[in-house]
């Protein structure tokens, strides 16, 4: 892999995906951009209220997401997005530019421990069940179990990535 990637670092909420974004980032020295701030006030008032996001919700949170990776194509860059449909994800790739997506895979009761001792954060763990609903596993991505130390996922990704 070139020094310029642009990854997409996906799943359910509570995986990790801001704590392996940032690392691997730092590793390949690229920004990194968590998805989440890029959502619009309507949607994060809308899952505070425990209320889940439609498709149409996401359509424009995920074309800001679209253009961000387009505007860093050549610098490169690692965005933590929770991508949970393939349509997001083909969303998120179109147009110029080679985007990896690396998925942080772990089972319900596993995000949920996690979910449990998080603090601060807009997404209610009622939530959680409704984005197991809409994952649609990815089939071209790089897969990574989220039992393993932040650093030995990175250096996992990282070996994978070549």
């Amino acid at each position: 892999m070139d020094n310029t990637p642009l990854l997409v670092i996906m799943g359910v909420s509570g995986t990790g995906k801001s704590t392996i974004g940032k690392l691997l980032a730092e590793k390949y020295k690229v920004p990194f951009y968590d998805g989440d701030d890029f959502h619009p006030e309507e949607n994060i008032a809308k899952m505070a209220s425990g209320i889940p996001l439609n498709d149409y919700d996401r359509r424009g949170w995920l074309m800001r997401l679209n253009e961000l990776l387009h505007s860093n194509s050549e610098k490169g860059a690692v965005v933590a997005c929770s991508a949970l449909k393939e349509t997001y994800r083909s969303q998120l790739a179109q147009g110029p530019g080679n985007i990896q997506f690396v998925f942080l895979d772990g089972s319900f009761d596993q995000v949920k421990s996690r979910l449990k001792q998080r603090q601060g954060h807009f997404m209610p763990l009622d939530l959680l069940k409704s984005q197991f609903d809409t994952l649609e596993r990815p089939k071209n991505a790089i897969k990574v179990n989220i039992m393993n130390t932040p650093d030995k996922i990175v250096q996992e990704i990282i070996n994978k990535l070549g």
